[in-house]
């Protein structure tokens, strides 16, 4: 019996006589950006170094765009988003030691949010391999180990025989569910060496499906089915497995209230009579969500945003789908089903019964009201307005990009996304520096619509660098900078814990004179001028800067009493 895996599909004379002749004047790095290109790379990002220069001069060899930033973490960013984007696996290229490691935080972030990031990276020569102290310019005794536990997987090359299957490998981990970024090292003589080895022209790494079970599903559409007080938590996972559209009808058959986690905005609508929209971190929806008798968590590990900061107890069965097999269960006894959540919806949608509950979109906007009154009496307006703005200032299908920030912290739980895959934080590790370079990233996949960056003054200062690759590529960025001469959340932290801050103020540089000085436009706001200035700088092409001078503070939090 013949299988489909057992065929091998015969080569033609061409491609004999082509493969016995390969072009004069490849290297190791040609077989890197050829098997990139056999896998349907358009775009690459990165930052050279003297021992990945083979991959480099190759770039001038191939039909890749190359989109170079300034700092390797922030290219890091730029194809987290990248990925993020458009569901492909995002190539970044570094160099060995420092530059290598200079991406590290940006892994962090691209694996705590599942984004599909290839990054590869040159070695010290392959006599230097091994954990031995030769003295190599950027030597590490293991440069390896410094990422296996961020990323995926780790895949080594000793030989450019290596190099496509290695490639391969990794963009298949890459996109397998749980998405995540994977790391590939190169010798600095194996990319440099002239190369026989043929030119790469398949590439067929099709990542693995992850089903669920259907005896697990089979039990979950009884739960769901049967359910008196059903609700959801979507997650991330609803994003990332463009799963929206099969969330929502599931919560429509089963009158299912939906709430969003931060990962997950967008995956509900935010209008719907069923939606909670994402006011995860108030007590009220915490207290919602533990009384449902049978509660669907989908793509989503229950973490510290995701629980009101491990303040929510459900009382009730708890259903959860999570393509991460290490999220599963991690925080509370459930029926775990790992699966990716497009198919595992797909199939509680084969296997549901309907649901009729009249009383559903009314306890949603009870909850909503109690929600509102909570922010309405701590005297917010200005923080409401700003975010308010900003919205009405960005068209509906413009994606944006926000980095640990308060005003950002306020989107989270109050920013209507306006559709699944638009906004995007760095909530997933909470490093500083996100937002403006992954901004670029989703510039590069899709210049057709402006892409908004979100910042304080404390981020903005990690990206300033960026501003001249925004011009250097004309990226449709527009970079609003909330400016209040400090780390503003630390403040509001330390000076609520210890009665004062310390180490939180910074001198403020004039960030329109600096947009300015790399060829960027830049304008002064102010919360009144905010929507206007901003709706300008987003319907002009090219980037620009809008500086927002304002003390902005967080609305009280619910877990500290709960």
């Amino acid at each position: 019996m013949t299988h489909d895996h057992d065929l091998v599909l015969r080569p033609t004379q061409a491609q004999i006589d082509a493969a016995l002749n390969p072009p004069a004047g490849r290297n190791g790095g040609d077989l890197v950006v050829e098997t990139l290109a056999a896998l349907g790379t358009t775009t690459v990002f990165g930052l050279p170094g003297q021992h990945a220069l083979g991959m480099f001069d190759a770039l001038r060899r191939s039909d890749l765009r190359y989109i170079g930033l300034r700092v390797e973490n922030n290219a890091g960013f730029a194809a987290d988003a990248y990925g993020r984007v458009t569901g492909e696996a995002a190539p970044l290229l570094l160099s060995t030691g420092p530059g290598a490691l200079t991406s590290l935080a940006a892994l962090q972030e691209a694996a705590a949010a599942s984004a599909p990031v290839l990054a590869i990276s040159s070695q010290i020569p392959t006599a230097g391999l091994g954990g031995g102290r030769h003295g190599y310019l950027h030597e590490l005794p293991e440069q390896a180990a410094s990422f296996r536990g961020v990323v995926k997987s780790v895949h080594t090359v000793r030989t450019q025989s290596q190099i496509p299957s290695a490639i391969e490998a990794a963009w298949k981990s890459a996109l397998t569910a749980p998405h995540g970024p994977v790391w590939v090292e190169i010798p600095q003589d194996v990319l440099l060496a002239e190369t026989s080895v043929p030119v790469v022209t398949g590439g067929d790494a099709f990542p693995e499906e992850l089903p669920p079970r259907p005896e697990l599903t089979a039990v979950a559409a009884h739960l769901l089915s049967h359910a008196e007080r059903p609700a959801i938590i979507a997650g991330g996972g609803v994003v990332r497995a463009d799963a929206s559209g099969k969330l929502r009808q599931l919560a429509e058959m089963l009158q299912a209230p939906v709430v969003a986690t931060p990962g997950g905005k967008g995956a509900f609508p935010w209008t719907h009579p069923l939606s909670l929209q994402s006011w995860i971190e108030d007590r009220h929806t915490t207290d919602f969500l533990e009384d449902a008798d049978v509660l669907l968590v989908v793509g989503s590990g229950l973490g510290e945003l995701s629980s009101n900061y491990h303040t929510f107890k459900p009382r009730g069965r708890v259903v959860q789908i999570e393509a991460d097999l290490g999220k599963l269960e991690s925080n509370h006894p459930a029926l775990g089903i790992h699966a990716d959540a497009r198919l595992a919806l797909q199939a509680l949608l084969e296997t549901v019964a309907e649901r009729t509950d009249p009383t559903a979109s009314e306890r949603v906007r009870a909850v909503l009201a109690k929600v509102a009154d909570r922010i309405a009496a701590q005297e917010l307006t200005l923080e409401q307005d700003v975010l308010a703005s900003v919205r009405q200032a960005l068209p509906a299908d413009s994606p944006s990009f926000w980095d640990m920030t308060i005003l950002a912290y306020w989107a989270w739980s109050a920013f209507d996304a306006k559709g699944p895959n638009h906004m995007h934080t760095a909530q997933g590790a909470g490093g500083l520096g996100y937002g403006f370079p992954a901004a670029l990233g989703a510039a590069a996949a899709d210049p057709t619509r402006p892409v908004l960056a979100v910042s304080g003054d404390g981020g903005a200062l990690y990206s300033i660098a960026e501003l001249a690759t925004a011009r250097q590529y004309d990226l449709p960025v527009t970079w609003l900078i909330v400016d209040d001469g400090g780390y503003g959340i630390l403040r509001e932290y330390m000076t609520d814990a210890f009665g004062e801050a310390t180490a939180t103020e910074l001198t403020r540089p004039d960030y329109v004179a600096l947009a300015e000085s790399f060829g960027v436009p830049g304008v002064r706001t102010t919360p009144e001028t905010l929507e206007a200035d901003l709706a300008k700088a987003l319907q002009t092409p090219g980037p620009s800067v809008v500086v927002l001078p304002a003390v902005l503070r967080m609305f009280a939090p619910t877990h500290l009493t709960a």
